[in-house]
């Protein structure tokens, strides 16, 4: 059988309009039905293109001249933009980010879920979306002799130095800069990732934007870190606000940021933050959301979509550290929170004690197995709220799920594809998807989370 010739070769340049975007920002070209990704490209645009790779059903291209431009391509305001693989789409206005997103949850979700005729909303974006991030985790490496940090490039851990991160709190940024310049100042050394040498892996900083209070915690490859006192006392005067000051001991080859050990340089083990009017504490290593102001409009949708009355039965499966759980508490009888992770649980515990809510029970185990049991004692949910990783649901969760037969489900999701083939699983167990409400958790970047509700069909 002969093999048919692609049509398109590489290093060849064409002209072509751009279709659509990818999740992951690219745009997307057909040529004589042959798709073609071109980053930084945008729906609407016609452009002169360079192939750079091409296999057997696609291929990629370069961008080299646009010759008409989309009415939503603005000038990216971040000067390493183009370096860094931070953010994706800078490029794309605001407006044309919430846009291009809400299609895209339309898109995957007939894709992949066939689910079609019911409300995507428009997508629920800020009205300041900069300055958002309330951690940063920041890669310390060296170079010219010199400690450095800033965020990988793109496809590379190649580190990008830099002074200042747009979608980042100024007090993270700040945070970094006095870091660096202690340690160039004392001769602390930045870690070097191919030889696995150098002290100082990593700075995480976390900030409390409702209460201030601000968490330094230095990621070391070993016990040894020198100058601490020096340390500690010019962060101190740096950064009034500090509360915490943290050690955490990596000495493993990963490209995990966090090793198992944790100590506590100077003040408090946590640091504390708002959403709406549940108080949370965080430690270091403790998952919190950090878009804090997107967050609550995301779990208000859900507790809307929960039409909770104070009589119901509410899971909660993948609790973490009990926000949504303690969100739920405050309309629902009873709600029981299930998470496999055994610090977050702890952490859910101590949040439900710190703010008197004491109709919620937190239990460590996998949703799958706990729930189940939970059932076996006779409980039965009106409703069951899931807010799962990126890979979505294990099959045997949904079908506990369509075992146990709640009036509704709640399914918060931070992966459009995920939650389509979860949501089709449903669909084919005797629910039905009622309404999805995209919510924009992270701008200029291709993430999207989103909630959707389903019912029982009667």
């Amino acid at each position: 059988m002969t093999k048919q010739p692609l049509p398109v070769q590489k290093n060849e340049q064409l002209q072509v309009e751009i279709e659509d975007l990818t999740h992951e920002g690219a745009g997307v070209a057909k040529v004589n039905g042959y798709t073609l990704f071109v980053p930084k490209a945008l729906p609407g645009e016609h452009v002169t293109i360079k192939v750079t790779k091409t296999n057997k059903g696609y291929g990629f291209a370069r961008l080299l001249e646009i010759n008409e431009a989309s009415p939503h391509r603005i000038e990216p305001p971040c000067p390493i933009y183009n370096r860094c693989g931070g953010c994706q789409v800078q490029h794309l206005s605001y407006e044309g980010q919430l846009l291009a997103k809400q299609k895209q949850v339309k898109d995957v979700l007939e894709r992949i879920g066939g689910i079609k005729d019911i409300p995507i909303h428009p997508t629920l974006g800020m009205d300041e979306p900069w300055r958002y991030r309330n951690k940063a985790q920041v890669p310390i490496g060296e170079e010219g002799g010199l400690v450095i940090g800033g965020f990988y490039q793109e496809r590379s851990h190649q580190i990008i130095d830099m002074d200042e991160c747009l979608i980042q709190h100024e007090d993270n940024d700040k945070i970094v800069a006095v870091v660096k310049r202690i340690a160039n100042n004392y001769g602390i050394r930045g870690y070097d990732e191919e030889k696995h040498r150098g002290t100082l892996r990593h700075v995480v900083a976390r900030k409390g934007y409702k209460t201030g209070e601000i968490m330094v915690v230095l990621v070391t490859r070993g016990q040894e870190l020198s100058h601490k006192k020096q340390l500690i006392d010019e962060i101190q005067a740096e950064i009034p606000d500090v509360k915490s000051i943290v050690q955490n001991i990596n000495p493993k080859r990963t490209n995990v940021i966090f090793g198992d050990q944790t100590t506590v340089l100077w003040g408090e083990e946590y640091i504390h933050d708002y959403i709406g009017d549940i108080k949370f504490a965080i430690s270091a290593r403790s998952f919190y959301q950090v878009n804090p102001e997107q967050t609550k409009v995301l779990y208000d949708k859900a507790l809307e979509y929960a039409e909770l009355s104070g009589k119901e039965t509410v899971i909660d499966a993948y609790c973490g550290i009990g926000t949504i759980s303690l969100f739920l508490a405050q309309r629902a009888k009873h709600v029981y929170g299930v998470e496999i992770v055994p610090d977050a649980i702890a952490d859910a515990k101590r949040n439900a004690e710190l703010n008197g809510i004491s109709n919620v029970d937190f239990a460590v185990g996998e949703a799958e197995k706990v729930m189940p049991w939970w059932y076996a004692q006779g409980i039965r949910p009106d409703v069951i709220v899931v807010d799962p990783p990126r890979k979505g649901c294990d099959e045997a969760l949904l079908e506990t799920i369509l075992n146990m037969k709640p009036k509704r489900v709640v399914y918060v999701s931070c992966n459009p594809a995920t939650l389509a083939r979860d949501l089709k699983y449903l669909e084919q167990g005797g629910y039905k998807t009622k309404e999805v409400q995209p919510v924009d958790m992270f701008p200029h970047s291709t993430h999207i989370e989103n909630v959707a509700v389903l019912e029982m069909n009667n």
